[in-house]
């Protein structure tokens, strides 16, 4: 395995606990006719991208309308917040996010002075996962610390201390998130609070039986190793005993240098891999180069940070569904 856990951010009870209190006063300012714009008698949630707005959308259901901060189509890592945006922000009930994933919303929530914020970040434990082969890719060159200083401003960091956001391609992980958005929608709307617990108990079987799926489908593969464009799949890897190969590392877009591009030829051919990943969000180019210099073949394994219809499915569970497919014909699972 490829992988390091770094010591966990915080308990995932006492992060759960500490989003229920931050959401206490919801309750009152809601009141009867619900919302910040008192029309619909909903709770008006923002979710910063699509994984927590389909979470949202799961567990809140009927009660909750939900607007995402990042549109179809966009890349989450690249998005650039609005003044109109920022402003809307304050007129949440509540506000769904990953802290470090996009600092464009970490700035933007700031700036909003919205007080009922939850963090995704810190309802599971977040880790570290160590880069395979080399994997940083690109060359350090003079003035480099400058530009990576840059590079993660614009999004493409993996938090304090190196730690990997990418937690919802985990469903195990993914459903700890669940359960702590859940507990912090009965705190700020306690006369729905049973209908919340009733819906995410049923979103987290379903991710237990995704979870399920991904074990049985993955236990035996001629291969446990794949290579992919974005390095985000690290939680996905050490959940299932695979080994993540990024050829560009955290940034999808960025360019491999030769020296990696040669690396990631030797270990093609020593793991017996078959396949080289892209996703439907960024450029194929660099998956394109590498397949025809090695011979492999080209597939999609998707980050699931936004739907469009280039997706493969419809949804969280259709497209992880269909990572599960491409996963077992590259690794050659038995």
């Amino acid at each position: 395995m490829n992988v390091r856990r770094l010591i966990p951010t915080a308990a995932l009870t006492a992060a759960v606990a500490l989003g229920a209190t931050a959401l206490t006063a919801c309750s009152g300012a809601v009141g009867a006719t619900g919302g910040k714009d008192g029309k619909d008698g909903k709770l008006a949630v923002t979710a910063s991208f699509y994984p927590l707005q389909f979470l949202a959308e799961q567990i809140g259901k009927d009660h909750v309308t939900v607007d995402t901060l990042t549109k179809p189509g966009v890349e989450p890592h690249d998005l650039e917040i609005t003044p109109k945006q920022t402003a809307q922000l304050s007129e949440s009930d509540i506000v769904l996010y990953l802290k470090t994933l996009q600092p464009a919303v970490d700035k933007a929530i700031a700036q909003s002075g919205v007080k009922n914020v939850v963090d995704a970040a810190g309802l599971t434990k977040l880790e570290a996962h160590a880069p395979a082969h080399g994997e940083e890719g690109h060359e350090h060159t003079e003035g480099d610390e400058h530009a990576k200083d840059e590079h993660a401003e614009e999004g493409h960091g993996h938090g304090e201390a190196g730690q990997d956001p990418h937690v919802w391609l985990d469903p195990t992980k993914y459903a700890e998130i669940a359960k702590g958005f859940g507990a912090a929608l009965e705190k700020a709307d306690p006369d729905h609070a049973a209908d919340y617990k009733k819906n995410t108990d049923e979103l987290v079987t379903k991710l237990n039986a995704l979870d399920t799926e991904f074990k049985d489908g993955l236990k035996n593969t001629a291969s446990k190793t794949f290579i992919t464009t974005h390095s985000a799949f690290g939680y996905l890897a050490e959940r299932y005993g695979l080994d993540q190969e990024g050829i560009s590392g955290v940034d999808p877009e960025a360019e491999p240098s030769p020296a990696r591009m040669k690396e990631l030829q030797a270990v093609a051919k020593e793991e017996n891999v078959t396949t080289v990943f892209f996703e439907t969000l960024a450029s194929d180019k660099t998956a394109t180069s590498l397949a025809r210099d090695t011979g492999l073949k080209t597939d999609v394994l998707d980050p699931l940070e936004g739907i469009t219809d280039k997706s493969q499915g419809a949804d969280y569970f259709e497209v992880m569904r269909s990572n599960l497919k491409n996963l077992q014909k590259a690794l050659g699972a038995k």
